[in-house]
């Protein structure tokens, strides 16, 4: 499958849809954290929407981790389509997308006695199941579009491969955050456009701090310096600006941040959770707005919560790379280590990635490669490929077995395989390639390896190639290195938190 590779710089009335309206999701935090209150509204667990059959895990790890993510749709969480009123005024446009702009991992000890929101900058350049290598907010939208076509010509009605690709886009983007962050998501909640705000005005707006005025068309801010009140459309263009601003998205993600702690605050005063008509506004708009996983009972989750103060909810952003990434075929990306996001994420709760959590990183075994006879077959549509990995291969010394295309049955991942799991040949050869997955063949004579190559491979092509993905940078992170030629990396190391426990609001640009 192709990158998704959506315009950099779309002209003003597309440039605002897919960013606006996906920060919903940010709102819904408030909620989630303090969503104790929704105890005396008996309709709510009635009434909420769901989606099934995630694959996600169970709090093992000791914490709750619930993905949160801002669709661009244009119907509510129900499937109903918004009025024109209501995608006027949005400014949603005509065009129809499900890509996920804002992409938060919400981490909540099993005691509730904290919550930490970790935002992903939506070009975070990562391994894709099913694609490859993609921006992480194509996980969604490109997965779905894919599925839903199969499904259609294999003869489903359009609402089965609606709701049958929806499912596989969800878990396709649930997997690409495990990967990244080494956390297994036990809880899902999506919002689309509507919800930012229905929530945002059911609290009577949000108290926002600006350090500079700010006069930007694109996404329609035009606000004074200092301290102001903001909801709608005016809140709207606060949290989607990324243009003219010092650090583009990720000074974005830090107005979202600053605009969630605000909320959060304003939902956990007195004046809120004391007003009845205030409580049932918001209970209707998570009812219309927000998708949760049919597994999770939010209203005993919320139990849990109901002693956290606001100093104890933070919001954090993974550690950047390369803010300026480039890839081969020229899309801009956020070029992001897998290595260090895991470490840094871990430590956020005081643990260390364990060896299934990055293993990427592991210690390549050490073999005689010239023990080792490899096959190659091509299962994707990039003609020569298995030769030209196959040289690679016999470059490092590895013995060269057979060489052609893929007669099996299909595969979306590029694999090495080997007779048992324990195989250390097959953990070297998938090294040498990138850091590639390794499973299991029994077909296999013991000793013997297979590399099963499909459309995202992004490993050696030739012998010329091994050098550069065996290097130190694809060691640390099992992955190839976006292209960076002619450029100066600039990375963007996580700055301080941001919590709700603040008395007024955080100034930012």
């Amino acid at each position: 499958m192709s990158h998704e590779q959506p315009a950099p710089d779309a002209p003003p009335s597309t440039a605002r849809r897919p960013i606006h309206i996906a920060v919903a999701v940010l709102s819904v935090l408030a909620l989630v954290v303090t969503g104790f209150a929704w105890r005396s509204i008996d309709s709510l667990r009635n009434n909420l929407a769901t989606a099934g059959g995630l694959g996600l895990g169970g709090s093992a790890d000791g914490a709750v981790d619930i993905l949160m993510v801002g669709t661009d749709s244009r119907t509510d969480a129900h499937g109903n389509p918004l009025s024109q009123d209501e995608l006027d005024s949005l400014r949603a446009g005509e065009e129809v997308a499900s890509n996920t702009d804002t992409i938060v991992l919400i981490r909540v000890p099993n005691d509730g006695s904290s919550a930490t929101a970790i935002s992903i900058p939506r070009d975070s350049y990562v391994d894709v199941p099913g694609i490859g290598m993609s921006k992480i907010n194509a996980a969604y939208g490109a997965t779905k579009e894919t599925e839903r076509l199969q499904l259609v010509e294999d003869g489903a009605t359009d609402e089965e491969a609606e709701e049958e690709s929806t499912k596989a886009g969800r878990e396709a983007l649930i997997r690409s955050v495990a990967d990244l962050t080494g956390i297994t998501v036990d809880h899902y909640a999506e919002v689309g456009l509507l919800g930012f705000v229905l929530l945002t005005n059911a609290v009577g707006g949000v108290d926002v701090c600006l350090n500079e005025p700010v006069d930007e068309d694109m996404s329609g801010a035009h606000f004074p310096a200092g301290e102001q009140t903001l909801k709608g459309a005016d809140a709207l263009s606060f949290v989607r600006q990324r243009h003219d601003l010092p650090r583009g998205d990720l000074d974005r993600i830090v107005r979202q941040q600053v605009f969630m702690a605000s909320l959060v605050g304003k939902v956990l005063s007195a004046k809120t959770l004391s007003d009845p008509g205030k409580l049932n506004e918001l209970s209707g708009a998570v009812q219309r707005s927000v998708v949760l996983d049919d597994d999770w009972d939010i209203i005993e989750f919320a139990t849990q919560l109901q002693d956290l103060a606001g100093g104890k909810v933070q919001f954090e952003t993974i550690p950047v790379a390369d803010l300026n990434g480039m890839t081969d075929y020229g899309e801009s990306i956020v070029e992001v280590k897998p290595k260090d996001v895991k470490k840094y994420v871990a430590g956020l709760v005081g643990e260390e990635p364990t060896d299934s959590e990055d293993t990427t990183t592991s210690e390549t075994p050490k073999i005689d490669a010239s023990t080792v006879t490899v096959d190659v077959a091509n299962a994707s549509d990039v003609g020569g490929l298995a030769n030209g990995v196959a040289d690679a291969l016999t470059s490092l010394g590895y013995g060269q077995g057979e060489v052609g295309n893929y007669t099996g049955a299909s595969v979306s991942e590029t694999t090495v395989f080997a007779h048992s799991a324990d195989d250390d040949s097959a953990k070297a050869v998938a090294a040498a390639l990138g850091g590639l997955p390794t499973d299991t063949d029994a077909t296999l004579p013991e000793g013997s390896v297979r590399v099963v190559l499909s459309s995202d491979y992004q490993g050696p092509t030739s012998a010329e190639t091994t050098s550069t993905t065996t290097s130190s940078e694809s060691s640390e992170t099992g992955l190839e290195p976006a292209s960076t030629a002619g450029t100066t990396p600039t990375p963007a190391p996580p700055g301080p938190p941001i919590d709700a426990g603040s008395s007024g609001p955080r100034c930012v640009n």
